[in-house]
């Protein structure tokens, strides 16, 4: 058995079984890829995956566990490295960020900035995308923390730390009725078409929850997964847009009226993740630190020890977290 074999079949199940695709990933032929995994099953004495013809088809309820376990393996090798190269090259390294749009773009860039000028040699990378492609990224080891709001329940192979509370407000323009409203009510939204967040995605959830409280139906007619695109729409007078407080930039958005919704909708917690058995390099604890300053390596630390996510939530709740 060779890691070059539980690597193969760990990024062909990545790639959905699609070994010519694994290939090309790994920079390999997909004859080889094939030939490795063949004689892993055969060492085995057990099938990884059906086939059909030359096609994988699926994976057998045997696969499911070698994989599952040669991707811990697989993981606990890179902390091997990530270990070495602690007290080898303690600043030096690789930093990948899976997170939305809204983090990236509103949450995130002073805390990179003073990141990237503390360790000059560490290759940061942000990734954007959904809840389930940021949840895929560090399972997958692509991208070393997730930070998200919504679908959490999708993170539950990581260690989830909750950062901060965020609110929503309404933004319209200036001509809008409810530009001159001083405060604003489920009901009074509900009489214009909506503009916000596709269902699923930063913090969507407290918005239909809101509406159904109070027997409402939301005229969504245009959803995006960008704020900025929203205030695009919002200007163009598709609808009333409903997005993060901290989306909103005084300088730009000088041309929009901002209402707060603080009251109408539930506030949400963002969170930041990292697979289970992860090490920790010494950069990757302060970045935690910088982007919610309640995150000490102490802390840190006492969380990875507990069980579930679900424990880490109780730990939390005496921790008055910032809001944004």
């Amino acid at each position: 058995m060779k890691l070059q074999q539980l690597r193969y079949i760990v990024e062909v199940l990545n790639h959905s079984l699609n070994v010519s695709a694994t290939a090309e990933s790994l920079y390999t032929s997909q004859p080889g890829i094939s030939k490795q995994v063949r004689m892993l099953e055969d060492e085995l004495g057990v099938q990884i995956f059906e086939r059909s013809g030359k096609h994988l088809t699926q994976v057998t309820p045997a696969g499911k566990d070698i994989i599952r376990i040669s991707a811990e393996i697989l993981g606990k090798v890179e902390s091997i490295k990530s270990v070495a190269s602690q007290h080898t090259h303690p600043d030096e390294g690789n930093l990948n960020i899976s997170t939305t749009h809204t983090q990236a773009r509103y949450a995130l860039p002073d805390v990179i900035k003073g990141f990237i000028q503390r360790y000059p040699k560490v290759s940061l990378h942000m990734h954007q995308g959904t809840p389930s492609q940021i949840s895929e990224a560090v399972a997958k080891g692509t991208a070393d923390f997730a930070i998200a709001t919504e679908a959490l329940h999708l993170y539950h192979d990581l260690v989830m730390l909750p950062c901060y509370h965020w609110n929503r407000s309404v933004v319209v323009p200036k001509n809008h009725p409810l530009a001159s409203k001083s405060k604003i009510s489920v009901e009074d939204v509900a009489q214009f078409p909506l503009v916000t967040y596709i269902f699923g995605f930063t913090g969507r959830s407290e918005l239909d929850a809101a509406f159904n409280a109070a027997g409402l139906q939301p005229k969504i007619v245009f959803t995006a997964t960008d704020a900025d695109v929203i205030k695009t729409y919002v200007r163009l007078g598709i609808g009333v847009g409903v997005i993060a407080t901290m989306a909103i930039d005084k300088d730009q958005d000088d041309d929009l009226v901002v209402l707060d919704a603080s009251h109408l909708f539930d506030s949400s917690t963002t969170s930041i993740g990292f697979r289970k058995g992860t090490f920790l390099r010494g950069y990757m604890y302060d970045f935690m630190e910088r982007f919610a300053p309640h995150l000490t390596r102490d802390v840190v630390d006492k969380a990875t020890m507990l069980k579930s996510n679900v424990e880490i939530e109780n730990m939390f709740k005496d921790i008055q977290l910032p809001v944004k």
